[in-house]
């Protein structure tokens, strides 16, 4: 696939979560694997719509807990592929919660998503390259390219540290 495309064109900002008390753990706060699925769930369609094909979680990597969310927050998600290669993307994805009835926003979590993109018989298929427009966009790219080489690395580590253990 030779094509490119813009983040924007896949992007999501500032879908909406709110909170009920069926989601908060003992302390009050939301459970944060709730949180981490939909983040899987708006990468999951940021990567279809880039890809313009089924993708499927590779990795996830960084998630930082910033600040919890509590009874009443609504969570906003934001995701946007940050860089694409043959057949993975990466895709940042932000949550911030404000109280359901104020505007102070408070950035809660952030985590970096791979993944894959298919053909009909489940076999990874290659996907458009992104173009960052942005100076932000453009600092992502580069960042994530930084991760793709740190994971890449850390996978070669350990098959070679389990190959010597044989």
């Amino acid at each position: 696939m030779t094509d490119s495309r813009p983040v924007a064109a896949s992007a999501i900002a500032d879908q909406v979560y709110m909170v009920f008390p069926n989601d908060l753990n003992a302390h009050e706060t939301v459970f944060g694997g709730l949180i981490m699925a939909q983040m899987d769930r708006f990468a999951a369609v940021v990567a279809d719509r880039h890809a313009q094909s089924t993708c499927v979680t590779a990795s996830v990597d960084a998630v930082h807990f910033m600040a919890p969310a509590r009874r009443g927050d609504v969570l906003l998600f934001s995701a946007a592929v940050n860089r694409a290669w043959t057949s993975s993307m990466e895709i940042g994805v932000k949550v911030d919660a404000r109280p359901h009835d104020g505007d102070e926003r408070r950035h809660i979590v952030s985590a970096y998503f791979t993944f894959v993109a298919l053909d009909g018989h489940n076999r990874p298929r290659p996907v458009p390259a992104v173009i960052p427009e942005s100076t932000t966009e453009r600092n992502r790219f580069e960042e994530a390219q930084l991760r793709r080489e740190a994971r890449l690395r850390h996978a070669a580590e350990l098959k070679e540290l389990r190959a010597r253990r044989r």
